[in-house]
């Protein structure tokens, strides 16, 4: 399996194994074998990753979401249970994109995308480089949560106290950390994104 393990945990398109296996006369036979075989694991339609098992490295979720449609970033509760913001283990790996929203289940995880405007897209976008050997594209802490308030439909905050319950009752968010988030990149989001009055009133909380 040396020919799998040098393609390391980054997901790849179907082209990349048939190059690989350029060699034998029905690559494609050679792909499914793989596959059936618990060596490669199908991201979607034509979208692979090495398994574990070949690699003996750990997959992460985070990389698999920005190949898996984009452009995207990881963001919302994922993005902050990354950073060990809130306690709760996230099920579906959320993500950020300039394109329709869209769902995809696979045997790694569900990931889902929401759409949001280019403008407010662009703003507080971290990358993460792990071990020097890949690269993804996560929100800011502070990114991730004004995301999230703003593409979560039941949230219509009324008061700041009502913003702290949500972040202390609902979130259970790490609040020593939120006191040092930045606040330009809320003012930005404000600037640019929906639900003007609840980011306002995270960022009179902030403030305090």
């Amino acid at each position: 399996m040396g020919e799998l393990v040098q393609l390391g945990v980054i997901p790849f398109n179907i082209s990349v194994l048939r190059s690989l296996f350029s060699s034998y006369n029905f690559p494609n036979d050679k792909v499914q074998a793989l596959e059936g075989g618990g060596k490669l694991i199908r991201l979607k339609k034509g979208i692979y990753v090495v398994s574990p098992d070949v690699t003996g490295e750990l997959l992460s979720v985070e990389l698999i979401a920005n190949h898996l449609y984009g452009p995207s970033y990881v963001s919302m509760e994922s993005a902050l249970r990354y950073y060990g913001l809130i306690p709760e283990k996230v099920f579906i790996v959320r993500s950020a994109t300039t394109n329709r929203s869209r769902k995809f289940e696979n045997s790694i995880a569900t990931f889902q995308y929401v759409s949001v405007r280019e403008d407010y897209y662009s703003i507080g976008i971290n990358q993460k480089t792990v071990d020097n050997k890949y690269t993804f594209l996560i929100a800011s802490p502070e990114k991730a949560l004004s995301d999230l308030i703003m593409t979560t439909p039941h949230i219509n905050f009324q008061s700041v106290k009502a913003v702290e319950t949500y972040l202390e009752d609902y979130l259970r968010l790490d609040m020593s950390a939120f006191r040092a988030m930045d606040k330009d990149i809320i003012e930005q989001c404000v600037a640019t994104g929906k639900k003007k009055k609840a980011l306002k009133l995270l960022l009179k909380l902030l403030s305090r």
